[in-house]
């Protein structure tokens, strides 16, 4: 671990994890979150960033290959979190594959509980193929519960056999039943989320309903023909056990997974790019796989 990873895993330790241990409520977690954002993370030069009503974001910065997306997911636990939270993190990420990233601002629980999000993602991809895009010319992406959400759409997209080029996930949160060892193995290690409000944000997304449904818990879902999945976890969060059983059952179908744990960093290290070399090297590796992912032929 380089010393400015120590530095950034300890200042989220004593400052963001406090401050999410003591949030009252979704309304101030949202708050918290895009006050957060707009402070730490620095978005890239030339960063464009497009909002048009009933469409998801565009975000890019440099030049963009038309007829190609990332469809990507912004995490915050179904209950915060927003384009704008992870505008800077997705520029960087569209300046490095050369691709425009479609960013949807899906409805957050518990004013829209499971599966409002689900639905919406759905209503995305749909929405970019009616539009003319190829599912070869789109790779899904997403973090922490969007992680979650973006792998749901892919079992979705692999059941109707209408594939997308790739997907990619950061320390998804991919288990709403809360099963994982690593739920209480790792929380002492875990730096940024407190463990003890987990099952809280879950009833906020699931006030009823089987937790193991497979639109809001992808472990639990199928994915025949699968695409190349990549997926990025810390061996010291709390959430490491969703993604090392993810990977076990996206290989359970036959998927190539490019499974990669860190052995230190916080929840979704990528968004701090700019803070500590571990993060700018994930984020570039995740690109290298973008890249590969599309077909040459591509438009």
């Amino acid at each position: 671990m380089t010393l400015r990873l120590r530095a950034l895993e300890t200042q989220l330790r004593l400052v963001a994890r406090r401050r999410m241990e003591r949030v009252a409520d979704p309304a101030e977690a949202r708050a918290e979150f895009e006050a957060g954002a707009r402070l730490m993370f620095r978005p890239p030069a030339g960063l464009r960033h497009v909002s048009v009503a009933g469409e998801p974001d565009r975000i890019s910065a440099g030049a963009v290959t038309p007829g190609r997306a990332i469809l990507y997911f912004h995490g915050g636990g179904y209950i915060a979190g927003s384009p704008r939270t992870h505008a800077a993190m997705l520029g960087r990420l569209s300046r490095m594959t050369g691709t425009e990233i479609r960013v949807p601002d899906y409805p957050l629980a518990p004013e829209h509980p499971h599966p409002a999000a689900y639905d919406a993602a759905v209503a995305a991809w749909d929405g970019l193929i009616a539009s003319g895009f190829a599912p070869a010319d789109i790779v899904l992406g997403g973090d922490s519960a969007g992680g979650g959400l973006a792998l749901a759409l892919l079992a979705t997209l692999c059941q109707r056999a209408t594939l997308p080029a790739a997907a990619f996930a950061l320390s998804p949160w991919t288990d709403i039943t809360l099963s994982g060892d690593s739920l209480r193995d790792n929380a002492a290690t875990e730096v940024l989320l407190p463990v003890d409000r987990v099952e809280e944000v879950r009833d906020y997304i699931l006030p009823q309903g089987d937790p193991a449904d497979p639109r809001l818990s992808p472990l639990f879902a199928d994915f025949p023909g699968c695409p190349p999945v990549r997926i990025d976890w810390s061996a010291t969060e709390i959430l490491r056990d969703d993604s090392r059983r993810m990977v076990d059952r996206l290989r359970g179908f036959g998927a190539t997974v490019e499974a990669v744990e860190a052995p230190h960093g916080p929840h979704v290290w990528p968004m701090f790019h700019g803070y500590a070399p571990e993060a700018d090297a994930t984020l570039s590796a995740v690109a290298r796989f973008v890249q590969r992912s599309f077909a040459p032929t591509s438009r």
